[in-house]
């Protein structure tokens, strides 16, 4: 399940539109220079990181991508928000990273299991996930819905139409059942699910009129709109503000390192400067907390 805080426009440059106005974020194009590289170790917290973890000297990363502006390929490498927030957090504690692609809803399963560190890949801290793996929380964002130009969608008014959106995601699992539920439950048509594996695929079932609207967070569907180029507009307000959360083993020490690195990248400024080369300032918070899911 991915999440969703107030309006947030994605300003990484826009992805090339291909196949008849598909959009496309695989390979991407975004803001240049990296924040990161004024950020240091800072010892004190380094001595935080579990032994294997910091004679390893890197942080293993499960990743699925495209879900921009926050993780996406350039160039064949992952980047977006989330990297450039994940790397300054890593040299804080005097590691590096490496991105390992993978099934989104295979992820959090497999920081559990210790295949990854830690899990990147905008997701919502739940109630339901911190069962299994504890979570960093670093940014705060909604659900938004996009139709095509012109057509007006009311996401609380949807009975009967298709809706796309990426498969596993709390979309899919929370926010399409419950309101189509009040549908049915009204002797009203239950809202059609398109479910797609990546979210290029749900944006573009908009674009070329197989589905009347899409939802995702707010900062991807903002972003999906702003790369568009004029062929789809947000349809109603964005709604059940939650924040992301990092996931990492249950228990681990890893936490708190995460936990104080990133809450000092929230002090000093650099946080923020993240945020606005992204363009997603509107869902900054100020405290980096732990276990923070909201239900």
């Amino acid at each position: 399940m991915t999440s969703r805080a107030v309006a947030l426009v994605g300003v990484a440059a826009a992805a090339a539109l291909v196949l008849a106005g598909c959009a496309s974020n695989k390979e991407g194009s975004g803001p240049t220079g990296s924040v990161s590289n004024s950020v240091g170790e800072q010892q004190a917290l380094a001595s935080l990181v579990p032994s294997a973890v910091k004679t390893r000297g890197y942080l293993i990363v499960g990743v699925n991508v495209p879900y921009s502006p926050n993780e996406y390929l350039q160039g064949g490498k992952v980047v977006g928000f989330d990297v450039d927030l994940l790397d300054a957090t890593a040299k804080v504690l005097g590691l590096t990273t490496k991105y390992r692609q993978a099934d989104f809803e295979k992820i959090v399963p497999a920081v559990e299991a210790g295949t990854y560190d830690i899990g990147m890949s905008s997701f919502t801290d739940s109630k339901e996930r911190e069962k299994t793996d504890d979570f960093v929380d670093y940014f705060s964002a909604g659900y938004m819905w996009a139709s095509q130009k012109g057509k007006t969608v009311d996401p609380n008014n949807a009975c009967g139409l298709k809706v796309s959106v990426q498969s596993t995601t709390v979309e899919e699992t929370d926010e399409l059942p419950a309101l189509s539920k009040k549908c049915t439950d009204a002797g009203k048509k239950a809202i059609q699910v398109l479910s797609y594996p990546n979210q290029d695929d749900a944006v573009n079932a908009v674009v070329l009129g197989k589905a009347d609207a899409v939802t995702a967070d707010s900062p991807v569907t903002a972003y999906a709109i702003k790369q568009s180029g004029g062929k789809l507009q947000q349809a109603g307000d964005i709604t059940e503000a939650a924040p992301y959360g990092w996931p990492i083993k249950k228990g681990s020490p890893l936490i708190q390192a995460m936990q104080k690195a990133v809450q000092s990248l929230m002090d000093n400024g650099t946080y923020l400067q993240i945020c606005k080369k992204w363009g997603v300032q509107a869902g900054a918070i100020k405290t980096a907390n732990i276990n923070g899911a909201i239900s």
